[in-house]
């Protein structure tokens, strides 16, 4: 068999359950470290609950995937997790899902992996949001479980630095209401309301432009440029302002369109 006949007859088992995210939906990629929780804690061994250093491993990762090749308009980082808000016109390997998830995963893979100096691993997955109203959804819905998880994360770690296997740690937080968590840790001298926003409410990436200056050679006169740069937000509004800044951002990126 000639092995043009060969490809031909091979690569329909490649692409025949190829699928394309349709023209009109909005697609947003949700990238989670795979294992993080040993490699962060145990192997590498991280300030619990939150760690400067590793936060700012996720700032880099997210703007290396808003400089690799997609036009993404917005980058969102929470633990240890990446979401990723793509233009609508998008069309990056005719938009197939399984391009999206691998060239994500892999490269959001390798930049951390060249951070932290050791193996680390993400996937990758990929919402078809119908309307710009689910778009500010998903985001919103990321921005509370950051929330959450902020809130969790202090109980839990608290509980096992004074001595409480990872099951006991859990099972005294089961029953426990919002409420119930914020006492807790006034008690231990933590104001919740008191953190760092960041930690509670995540990190937001996205393109802001500046003024820069330069020379015409030719007209032998300084000019001023118009230039994009990633601008790194650690002070995210929370719940009906955020909705509103992502609602927003589509409505200017629309606009340009």
């Amino acid at each position: 068999m000639k092995f043009d006949e060969l490809d031909k007859k091979m690569r329909i088992f490649e692409t025949s359950h190829d699928h394309c995210v349709l023209p009109g939906l909005n697609i947003a990629a949700r990238i989670d470290g795979r294992c993080f929780t040993r490699l962060t804690k145990e192997v590498h061994k991280f300030e619990a609950p939150y760690d400067c250093a590793f936060r700012d491993y996720m700032v880099e990762t997210v703007k290396h995937l808003m400089n690799c090749g997609f036009r993404v308009i917005y980058g969102y980082t929470q633990s240890d997790e990446i979401s990723l808000l793509f233009h609508p016109e998008e069309n990056s390997f005719q938009r197939k899902l399984r391009k999206f998830n691998s060239v994500l995963a892999g490269e959001a893979s390798a930049k951390f992996s060249l951070l932290l100096g050791d193996v680390a691993a993400f996937d990758c997955r990929i919402s078809q949001l119908p309307s710009q109203e689910t778009v500010a959804d998903y985001f919103r819905w990321r921005n509370e479980d950051a929330h959450r998880n902020a809130l969790n994360s202090h109980c839990y770690w608290i509980l096992r630095k004074a001595g409480k296997t990872p099951g006991e740690a859990s099972e005294y937080l089961l029953d426990m209401s919002v409420a119930d968590k914020n006492e807790f840790l006034f008690r231990q001298g933590i104001n919740f309301n008191e953190l760092p926003v960041w930690q509670k409410r995540g990190i937001g990436i996205y393109w802001e432009k500046y003024e820069k200056e330069g020379y015409n050679p030719i007209s032998c006169e300084s000019v001023t440029a118009t230039r994009n740069q990633l601008k790194v937000d650690s002070e995210l509004p929370m719940k009906d302002d955020y909705t509103e800044f992502i609602r927003n951002m589509l409505r200017k990126t629309l606009k340009a369109c």
